[in-house]
Protein backbone atom coordinates (compact mmCIF):
# COMPACT_ATOMS: atom_id res chain seq x y z
CA UNK A 1 0.00 0.00 0.00
CA UNK A 2 1.02 3.53 -1.26
CA UNK A 3 0.24 6.55 1.17
CA UNK A 4 1.07 10.36 1.01
CA UNK A 5 0.87 12.40 4.30
CA UNK A 6 0.36 15.94 3.67
CA UNK A 7 1.02 17.64 6.52
CA UNK A 8 3.23 20.90 7.05
CA UNK A 9 4.76 19.62 10.58
CA UNK A 10 7.64 17.59 10.13
CA UNK A 11 6.89 15.75 13.46
CA UNK A 12 3.50 14.83 12.73
CA UNK A 13 4.55 13.44 9.63
CA UNK A 14 7.21 11.04 10.91
CA UNK A 15 5.09 9.85 13.61
CA UNK A 16 2.39 8.80 11.22
CA UNK A 17 4.96 7.35 8.77
CA UNK A 18 6.48 5.23 11.31
CA UNK A 19 2.77 4.22 12.32
CA UNK A 20 2.00 2.89 8.88
CA UNK A 21 5.38 2.05 7.90
CA UNK A 22 5.34 -0.70 10.91
CA UNK A 23 2.70 -2.33 8.90
CA UNK A 24 4.37 -2.22 5.48
CA UNK A 25 2.96 0.35 4.12
CA UNK A 26 5.12 2.74 1.49
CA UNK A 27 5.40 6.56 2.46
CA UNK A 28 5.36 9.76 0.93
CA UNK A 29 5.12 13.18 2.10
CA UNK A 30 4.45 16.60 1.49
CA UNK A 31 4.53 19.84 3.33
CA UNK A 32 2.09 21.99 1.04
CA UNK A 33 -0.62 21.72 -1.25
CA UNK A 34 1.09 22.50 -3.98
CA UNK A 35 3.73 19.98 -3.28
CA UNK A 36 1.12 17.62 -2.85
CA UNK A 37 -0.89 18.25 -5.92
CA UNK A 38 2.32 17.95 -7.86
CA UNK A 39 2.98 14.69 -6.17
CA UNK A 40 -0.76 12.93 -6.76
CA UNK A 41 0.08 13.68 -10.77
CA UNK A 42 3.24 12.42 -11.19
CA UNK A 43 2.92 8.91 -8.76
CA UNK A 44 -0.30 6.56 -8.06
CA UNK A 45 -1.33 6.24 -4.24
CA UNK A 46 -3.99 4.11 -2.57
CA UNK A 47 -5.05 6.73 -0.20
CA UNK A 48 -3.65 10.37 1.05
CA UNK A 49 -3.87 11.61 4.34
CA UNK A 50 -4.92 15.55 4.59
CA UNK A 51 -4.40 18.46 6.86
CA UNK A 52 -6.70 20.83 6.86
CA UNK A 53 -4.29 23.07 8.46
CA UNK A 54 -1.88 23.80 5.83
CA UNK A 55 0.62 27.16 4.83
CA UNK A 56 -1.36 28.67 1.53
CA UNK A 57 -4.19 26.91 0.32
CA UNK A 58 -6.01 24.96 2.82
CA UNK A 59 -6.48 21.24 3.49
CA UNK A 60 -10.41 21.74 2.01
CA UNK A 61 -9.44 23.68 -0.67
CA UNK A 62 -6.52 20.74 -1.52
CA UNK A 63 -8.78 18.10 -1.13
CA UNK A 64 -10.98 19.77 -4.57
CA UNK A 65 -7.67 20.17 -6.33
CA UNK A 66 -6.62 16.84 -6.08
CA UNK A 67 -10.20 14.89 -6.48
CA UNK A 68 -10.35 16.97 -9.93
CA UNK A 69 -6.84 15.36 -10.82
CA UNK A 70 -7.81 12.06 -9.66
CA UNK A 71 -11.14 11.24 -9.08
CA UNK A 72 -10.62 7.97 -7.50
CA UNK A 73 -8.01 8.28 -5.27
CA UNK A 74 -9.19 7.83 -1.25
CA UNK A 75 -8.46 11.18 1.27
CA UNK A 76 -8.80 10.54 4.64
CA UNK A 77 -8.68 13.79 6.50
CA UNK A 78 -6.85 13.65 9.27
CA UNK A 79 -6.62 16.64 11.58
CA UNK A 80 -6.67 18.56 14.67
CA UNK A 81 -10.24 20.20 14.36
CA UNK A 82 -13.11 18.43 15.75
CA UNK A 83 -15.49 16.99 13.18
CA UNK A 84 -18.45 19.32 14.17
CA UNK A 85 -15.92 22.06 12.12
CA UNK A 86 -14.45 21.00 8.98
CA UNK A 87 -16.53 16.69 8.81
CA UNK A 88 -19.56 18.16 6.68
CA UNK A 89 -17.42 20.45 4.17
CA UNK A 90 -14.99 17.36 4.16
CA UNK A 91 -17.04 15.17 2.91
CA UNK A 92 -19.14 17.14 0.76
CA UNK A 93 -15.57 18.24 -0.84
CA UNK A 94 -15.37 14.51 -1.79
CA UNK A 95 -13.33 13.10 1.30
CA UNK A 96 -13.27 9.19 2.34
CA UNK A 97 -13.27 9.71 5.71
CA UNK A 98 -12.75 12.11 8.67
CA UNK A 99 -10.42 11.16 11.75
CA UNK A 100 -9.01 13.54 14.33
CA UNK A 101 -5.06 12.99 15.25
CA UNK A 102 -5.96 12.21 19.20
CA UNK A 103 -7.22 8.38 17.61
CA UNK A 104 -5.35 5.94 18.49
CA UNK A 105 -2.98 4.38 16.03
CA UNK A 106 -4.63 0.79 15.53
CA UNK A 107 -8.00 2.86 15.03
CA UNK A 108 -5.56 5.35 11.95
CA UNK A 109 -4.50 1.61 10.48
CA UNK A 110 -7.79 0.08 10.36
CA UNK A 111 -9.81 3.49 9.19
CA UNK A 112 -7.52 3.36 6.59
CA UNK A 113 -7.41 -0.27 5.59
CA UNK A 114 -11.43 0.19 5.40
CA UNK A 115 -11.16 3.49 3.25
CA UNK A 116 -8.89 1.46 0.70
CA UNK A 117 -10.88 -1.70 0.69
CA UNK A 118 -14.18 0.15 0.79
CA UNK A 119 -13.67 3.46 -0.52
CA UNK A 120 -15.30 4.98 2.74
CA UNK A 121 -15.48 5.11 6.27
CA UNK A 122 -17.28 7.34 7.92
CA UNK A 123 -17.40 7.09 12.30
CA UNK A 124 -20.77 7.14 14.22
CA UNK A 125 -20.68 10.99 15.39
CA UNK A 126 -19.71 12.05 11.34
CA UNK A 127 -22.70 9.34 10.45
CA UNK A 128 -25.13 11.56 12.85
CA UNK A 129 -23.26 15.06 11.89
CA UNK A 130 -24.44 14.15 8.04
CA UNK A 131 -27.55 12.97 9.04
CA UNK A 132 -28.45 16.06 10.81
CA UNK A 133 -27.26 17.87 7.99
CA UNK A 134 -29.31 16.14 5.54
CA UNK A 135 -32.33 16.57 8.02
CA UNK A 136 -31.72 20.58 8.28
CA UNK A 137 -31.39 20.98 4.14
CA UNK A 138 -34.68 22.23 3.85
CA UNK A 139 -33.63 25.20 6.72
CA UNK A 140 -30.27 25.72 5.04
CA UNK A 141 -30.80 29.60 4.72
CA UNK A 142 -30.81 29.36 8.91
CA UNK A 143 -27.93 28.28 8.91
CA UNK A 144 -25.54 31.77 8.11
CA UNK A 145 -22.82 29.82 8.12
CA UNK A 146 -23.19 28.23 5.43
CA UNK A 147 -23.03 31.30 3.72
CA UNK A 148 -18.77 30.99 3.96
CA UNK A 149 -16.59 30.24 1.81
CA UNK A 150 -13.75 27.08 2.79
CA UNK A 151 -11.47 30.18 3.79
CA UNK A 152 -13.82 31.87 5.33
CA UNK A 153 -15.19 29.63 7.44
CA UNK A 154 -11.74 28.66 8.67
CA UNK A 155 -11.09 32.24 9.60
CA UNK A 156 -14.05 32.85 11.37
CA UNK A 157 -13.38 29.36 13.33
CA UNK A 158 -9.50 30.93 14.08
CA UNK A 159 -11.54 34.37 15.28
CA UNK A 160 -13.94 32.40 17.52
CA UNK A 161 -10.98 30.39 19.19
CA UNK A 162 -9.30 33.91 20.52
CA UNK A 163 -6.90 34.31 17.64
CA UNK A 164 -6.15 37.79 16.49
CA UNK A 165 -5.65 38.64 12.64
CA UNK A 166 -2.13 38.89 12.76
CA UNK A 167 -1.95 35.14 14.33
CA UNK A 168 -4.26 33.98 12.15
CA UNK A 169 -2.31 35.57 9.24
CA UNK A 170 0.82 34.02 10.59
CA UNK A 171 -1.26 30.46 11.08
CA UNK A 172 -2.15 30.12 7.40
CA UNK A 173 0.86 31.92 5.43
CA UNK A 174 -1.35 35.03 4.76
CA UNK A 175 -0.78 38.23 4.91
CA UNK A 176 -2.45 40.57 7.81
CA UNK A 177 -4.56 42.72 5.03
CA UNK A 178 -5.37 38.87 3.10
CA UNK A 179 -6.64 38.00 6.78
CA UNK A 180 -8.52 41.44 7.42
CA UNK A 181 -10.36 41.03 4.07
CA UNK A 182 -11.64 38.14 4.46
CA UNK A 183 -12.88 38.98 7.95
CA UNK A 184 -14.58 41.98 6.71
CA UNK A 185 -16.02 39.38 4.02
CA UNK A 186 -17.25 36.80 5.99
CA UNK A 187 -18.99 39.47 8.53
CA UNK A 188 -20.70 40.85 6.19
CA UNK A 189 -22.25 37.22 4.83
CA UNK A 190 -22.96 36.49 8.46
CA UNK A 191 -24.71 40.06 9.10
CA UNK A 192 -22.57 40.58 11.77
CA UNK A 193 -20.22 43.50 12.83
CA UNK A 194 -18.35 42.51 15.76
CA UNK A 195 -15.48 39.57 16.50
CA UNK A 196 -17.50 38.82 19.99
CA UNK A 197 -20.67 38.78 18.02
CA UNK A 198 -19.03 35.88 15.56
CA UNK A 199 -17.80 34.29 18.68
CA UNK A 200 -20.80 34.22 20.27
CA UNK A 201 -22.58 32.29 17.33
CA UNK A 202 -19.79 29.86 16.76
CA UNK A 203 -20.35 29.02 19.99
CA UNK A 204 -23.51 28.36 20.03
CA UNK A 205 -23.75 26.54 16.79
CA UNK A 206 -21.31 24.29 18.54
CA UNK A 207 -18.55 24.77 16.03
CA UNK A 208 -15.66 25.95 18.73
CA UNK A 209 -15.54 25.28 22.38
Amino acid sequence: MKILIVDDHPLVRKGISEVLSAVGAEIDEAATGVEAVLKVCEQKYDIVLLDISLPGQSGLEVLKLLKKERPRLPILILTMHPEKQYAIRAMKAGAAGYVTKDCEPEKLILVIERIVQQGRYLSKSVTELMADDLSSASYREQIRHERLSDREFQVACLIASGRTVGQIAEDINLSVNTVSTYRTRLLAKLEMKTNAELTAYMIRKGLVE
